[in-house]
């Protein structure tokens, strides 16, 4: 059996003291993002979205805390797809509980009709499958054109790459 010296207590202190850094809900201060969409490619858009929604942008990323920020998107209408035939090939299905109740709908028809639901769907399936990720969620507002209702947020101007 080994014999502790002073020495390797000491170093066992040492290595003691030093603890992670895990945020809590009510230190997480939450800013304000408005990210322009028109001309954006749909997939590279939405990963940096998610990202700032989950915080992981942020120093004091914690999993289990909402750390994220909120994030405004405009101009979902412009939002643009690679692929040559993405808008006809990619669908969204929904399923209503009925037989026979499935519904598909393609990108170019969603586009057509609520253009803010391609932005907010491909978001959401980038954040966790939880009560933490659909609070998160709720941290994303898009609209379709120039306007939104947010301006007395003062949010900051965020240009994605």
């Amino acid at each position: 059996m080994l014999r502790k010296t002073n020495y390797t207590r000491s170093l066992q202190k040492e290595t003691m003291t030093t603890k992670t850094y895990m945020a809590k809900r009510g230190e997480v201060q939450s800013k304000w993002y408005l990210v322009d969409a028109s001309g954006k490619v749909l997939g590279r858009m939405a990963t940096e979205i998610s990202r700032i929604l989950q915080g992981k942008n942020k120093p004091e990323y914690t999993p289990h805390v909402d750390t994220g920020d909120y994030v405004i998107v405009i101009n979902a209408a412009r939002v643009e797809m690679t692929g040559q035939n993405k808008l006809d090939e990619k669908v969204y299905r929904r399923y209503s509980g009925y037989p026979s109740g499935q519904n598909i709908t393609t990108a170019r028809e969603m586009m057509k009709k609520k253009p803010e639901k391609v932005v907010s769907e491909a978001v959401r399936r980038m954040l966790p499958k939880t009560k933490l990720g659909r609070a998160m969620l709720k941290k994303l507002k898009v609209f379709a054109g120039e306007e939104h209702s947010h301006q007395a947020q003062q949010p900051q101007v965020l240009e994605l790459s």
